[in-house]
């Protein structure tokens, strides 16, 4: 009997770890399955990144070739050809006043052996700290115009920069293009600097003209007002003269009056004349 439940607890003691390795291993083999299937999900979702990855930058290089490729061709329309020689004069001087007309001409001179189809003359303002950024672009001017082998020919250009720009400094940028007889296209920057926009100081203009004639408008109506007062005050404090009779004659001095104007007066008025009433009162006196 003690043999035998020796021998049961042995052999329980000998099946009762390995029962539960094989409950280790069989509750390990799920998981191990799923970090697995994560594992391939991770390195499936890696790839489609770098699948992305790659992709954006065949786009960005595939970007960067258009623009190197567009910035060949602008090159290619800014080069100008060495057998065609432009020059430039202003003839308003070197200044650019602000809302004035500035005029200037373009010479050019062929000096290869084929023929040059001048197409068109254009200026423009430039923003000084960048050249590509365009601030007022005039109109461009067609010519049209074939200039023969040692031949030479002259353009005129006029422009006027905007008011609000007076003050302050922009690149002008002047460019001329034209065409050889393959078709090639061409262009010259004739004039490529930083100028400054002037304001200018005229003497009289419309406004002005208009204030100084108000002015004196204005002075002259003053002027008006106080001549009137001054006038009508005047007349206030003259006296007026009251006309006496000939009453009283006594004093009046009748001597320069000759005798026989006196002896007229007399017999025309019935009254007595003015010396016999002096006399008679003299006498009424004595």
């Amino acid at each position: 009997m003690f043999n035998f439940g020796s021998k049961f607890l042995l052999l329980f003691l000998l099946a009762f770890p390995c029962g539960l390795i094989s409950i280790g291993h069989v509750s390990a083999e799920p998981d191990s399955a799923e970090d697995i299937a994560e594992d391939a999900d991770a390195a499936v979702d890696e790839e489609e990144d770098d699948e992305e990855v790659l992709v954006e930058e065949d786009q960005m290089q595939a970007s960067e070739g258009d623009e190197e490729e567009s910035d060949e061709a602008a090159d290619k329309l800014l080069t100008s050809h060495p057998d065609a020689d432009t020059t430039i004069i202003f003839m308003t001087g070197e200044e650019f006043p602000a809302n004035e007309i500035v005029r200037f001409l373009v010479g050019f001179t062929n000096k290869g052996s084929q023929d040059f189809n001048v197409q068109s003359l254009e200026a423009s303002f430039r923003y000084p700290q960048d050249f590509q950024f365009y601030i007022q672009n005039f109109t461009a001017l067609p010519l049209n115009t074939r200039v023969q082998p040692q031949a030479q020919a002259s353009f005129e250009y006029s422009f006027i920069p905007a008011q609000p720009m007076a003050g302050r400094p922009f690149g002008l940028v002047i460019l001329l293009n034209y065409l050889d007889n393959e078709g090639n296209m061409f262009q010259t920057a004739i004039y490529n600097q930083t100028v400054t926009i002037t304001e200018r100081e005229e003497g009289l203009d419309g406004e002005t003209i208009f204030m100084y004639v108000f002015l004196a408008g204005l002075v002259v109506l003053m002027l008006f007002g106080m001549y009137q007062v001054l006038e009508s005050r005047t007349k206030k404090r003259i006296p007026v003269k009251i006309e006496k009779g000939t009453g009283g004659l006594s004093d009046v001095d009748i001597s320069w009056i000759p005798q026989e104007t006196l002896n007229a007066m007399n017999k025309a008025s019935p009254k007595t004349s003015p010396r016999k009433r002096t006399k008679r009162a003299a006498g009424a006196d004595q």
